[in-house]
């Protein structure tokens, strides 16, 4: 039973036809226009539905031809926010999204059901935002310098929702809730606010847009680029400069923001898949699909030419554990650095049909000054049967770092890191006191330094 079926069934056909191209050019952009159109020659002149289905095939045909090209145009939304999400295995995930308010104690999580949850833990009440156009939810984030604003990138649209903080409601209205879009822009795979929350960007997969919104006006401004065929994924680095924005093809640009200017990066082997800036935004760590390493882009002032230096590999690497022997490495899912850039998590894929190498997260001490350092300092794993999905660092963690994890049984973990900064005096190795599960850290690994940044 076809999904433009079922809907046709439920349509009031007293509708006019322009209130039904209207609907159609609102869901699916010019297509939807024309097919409407070709189906009603009843009520428009006959050369206007003809022409309007020989259109509509001349775009399918270049579509094909564009589909060969770029063969993720040929996915179903559902599958296409799948592919390209940093959620592990998005489709069946329990969790479908997560983001920490940057200023509170309160997170926000998107469920399977379409519907987000906000928790805090000094309200008793948990709202629930349910949105008619709240569908096939790939992101939230909330909104910076701002108590209540929460972006939802959905299928055919983004939604920002204004939640009170202070409001007893568990059920705020869909009237809480903006709805932007501009046709052609879905499914909408990512969104990053600027740091100051003057602007919120937007990719999609089917868009080779990347779209600039002033939130306030539900107004954008496009930037495009030719090459790529879509923008999958960005990130907006932590000191406002730049915006990481990667593409369904082997190559991702860097944007920096006060002209809007970029450079092109071309990837070797396939995609950026995912990436994460350092607190400063004078690095970005990025990882490839397909491959096992981490590479690292270093933006400076100085003119000349740059290069991604590899920082990290994670090839599989056998260790032996109480429970036996477990394959660690591989290719990598998403990446989280820190907000004082002194732990790295990376989210290990695994391989499902092998029960000794499961999903798991890779840490890393890391150093930014004066030279940068990666060292491995243990994993994260869980319960037996269960995998991450998605990871998050607490934005404002008083004593090290939190790394909040999200489960494939739904669950949703903190993990304390407890350390001293590298800005404050440092007792002993590290300044970390000793760790609760000693097993987690194998000794060959403990004071190998993975990369180390040469200085002139």
């Amino acid at each position: 039973f076809h999904e433009s079926s079922s809907k046709a069934a439920f349509l009031d056909h007293c509708e006019t036809l322009w209130m039904r191209s209207a609907a159609a050019w609102r869901d699916a952009g010019l297509t939807g226009l024309l097919n409407e159109i070709a189906n009603s020659s009843a009520e428009v002149p006959k050369w206007l539905s003809v022409s309007s289905g020989c259109v509509l095939a001349l775009l399918q045909r270049i579509s094909s031809f564009h589909g060969s090209l770029f063969p993720h145009l040929t996915l179903s939304s559902e599958d296409m926010i799948a592919e390209f999400s940093q959620v592990l295995k998005w489709s069946d995930c329990a969790v479908r999204a997560f983001a920490w308010h940057p200023h509170t104690d309160k997170f926000a999580v998107a469920l399977l059901d379409d519907s987000i949850k906000i928790y805090n833990p000094k309200s008793a009440t948990a709202p629930t935002l349910k949105h008619r156009l709240q569908r096939s939810v790939a992101a939230v984030q909330w909104k910076p310098l701002c108590a209540s604003a929460l972006a939802v990138a959905c299928q055919n649209c983004l939604l920002v929702w204004h939640v009170d903080p202070c409001s007893l409601s568990t059920r705020p209205s869909s009237g809480c809730a903006q709805v932007l879009s501009h046709p052609g822009h879905s499914p909408v795979t990512s969104i990053a606010w600027s740091p100051s929350g003057s602007f919120l960007v937007s990719a999609s997969p089917m868009d080779t847009n990347m779209m600039v919104w002033d939130v306030a006006a539900e107004s954008c401004v496009p930037l495009q680029r030719v090459g790529g065929g879509g923008v999958t994924f960005l990130s907006w680095s932590p000191d406002g400069s730049h915006v990481l924005a990667s593409t369904p093809a082997a190559l991702f640009r860097v944007w920096e923001t006060r002209m809007w200017t970029c450079e092109r990066w071309p990837c070797l082997k396939g995609r950026c898949q995912s990436g994460c800036w350092s607190p400063d935004g004078s690095r970005l760590l990025f990882t490839v699909q397909g491959e096992t390493v981490i590479y690292a882009l270093t933006f400076t002032d100085t003119p000349g030419p740059k290069a991604a230096a590899v920082v990290a590999d994670l090839s599989e690497t056998t260790f032996n554990t109480p429970g036996g022997d477990i394959v660690v490495g591989g290719e990598i899912q998403s990446l989280a650095w820190d907000p004082r850039g002194e732990r790295l998590a990376v989210l290990l894929k695994g391989d499902p049909q092998a029960r000794d190498r499961p999903a798991m997260i890779a840490v890393f001490k890391t150093r930014t000054s004066p030279i940068f350092e990666l060292l491995p300092c243990g994993f994260v794993q869980g319960e037996p049967g269960t995998e991450p999905r998605l990871m998050q660092f607490h934005p404002n963690f008083q004593h090290g770092a939190l790394l909040t994890v999200c489960w494939s049984n739904g669950r949703i973990t903190h993990v304390p890191f407890y350390f001293l900064s590298a800005g404050m005096a440092r007792h002993g190795l590290g300044g970390s006191p000793p760790q609760p599960r000693p097993e987690e850290r194998p000794a060959d690994y403990i004071n190998q330094t993975l990369y180390t940044e040469l200085t002139t």
